[in-house]
């Protein structure tokens, strides 16, 4: 029976959803987590892996030379050498575009808690400084209104394109700066080069995905670019930013607020510069995991494989890519 074996399952269903697809297709095992000196022993002879985020490089295909499959578990794929595996006729598919509402969903959550502080206003009249209050309301923080303001996106792929969409109904002026401008007639935005955008927007978004051109894209050098003030957003990568740099242009209040999703190590190094930074608002990469979310990624999944076995793949990861 055709072995299949997960090396990481937990954190894309943590036991709210349901294994039964791919226990359809053959002998399944799932592991919540495999540490690297078990990836080997666990994989076995399994003909099938899926994986999220538990490296698979040649000296694990060597060893484990059954090996025909492999599904990543996200749209990401840099935990697999994608060279080798085509070097040893292993086909390795990804989850495309799961998360879009939900990473736009969550972009505009870090927005607004920056602009209003909600959570933080809300702790507060537990607090009971509300009820201290000699007026019928009470506010610690500025209080930001988007309209009107203008917003920057960095990448206009299917997030950035999302983010856009719930962008004009709060009233942003929209500038994209993209390596393919091409018009979205749903959502009129205007196309900009790099310097442009850092000049002109009160927010900047980041939507790009990491390649060495724009790894280190937030950097004290771009910074200086941006308007005093602005508002940067990261639901990205984490390692678009230089975050020394940005923790000195928040702590000087050059950039007046930092909300991100995402990190350069993750989980969070407690010596990252952010954490320790004025006005940085860090969630702990949760923007793609509604459970609606994961839930297509399951679905996704079980399909990858299900259209491999039939000799028909889909969502395949090209090692030139």
């Amino acid at each position: 029976m055709l072995k299949i074996v997960v090396l990481d399952g937990y954190t894309e269903n943590p036991g709210d959803l349901s294994w039964g697809g791919l226990a359809a297709l053959g002998q399944l095992t799932v592991y919540d987590r495999t540490p690297a000196d078990q990836i080997i022993s666990r994989i076995g002879q399994a003909e099938i892996v899926l994986t999220n985020k538990t490296p698979l490089r040649e000296e694990i295909f060597a060893a484990c030379p059954d090996i025909r499959y492999i599904g990543v578990l996200a749209t990401g794929y840099n935990i697999v050498d994608v060279p080798a595996a085509e070097r040893r006729g292993i086909t390795v598919t990804n989850i495309p575009a799961y998360g879009t509402a939900a990473v736009a969903q969550f972009t505009f959550a870090l927005l607004l808690e920056v602009c209003h502080h909600a959570g933080h206003h809300a702790d507060e009249v537990r607090r009971g400084r509300w009820s201290a209050s000699p007026d019928f309301c009470f506010w610690d923080y500025p209080l930001i209104e988007l309209a009107g303001k203008t917003l920057g996106l960095v990448g206009f792929g299917r997030i950035g394109r999302d983010v856009s969409r719930i962008a004009a109904a709060f009233h942003l002026n929209i500038l994209v700066c993209t390596r393919h401008p091409l018009p979205d007639e749903s959502c009129p935005v205007e196309f900009v080069d790099m310097k442009t955008l850092y000049a002109r927007s009160d927010i900047i978004s980041l939507h790009c995905p990491l390649f060495p051109e724009t790894q280190g894209l937030v950097n004290r050098n771009s910074i200086a670019l941006m308007k005093d003030g602005v508002i940067l957003i990261n639901t990205a990568r984490g390692q678009l930013v230089v975050e020394q740099d940005l923790r000195l242009a928040l702590d000087s209040g050059k950039v007046a607020a930092y909300a991100a999703d995402v990190l350069s190590a993750e989980p969070a190094d407690p010596s990252n510069p952010l954490l320790q930074a004025k006005n940085c608002l860090l969630t702990p990469h949760i923007a793609w995991a509604s459970r609606e979310s994961r839930q297509r990624l399951m679905n996704t999944a079980v399909d990858n494989l299900a259209q491999f076995l039939k000799g028909t793949p889909v969502n395949r990861v090209a090692p030139s890519v």
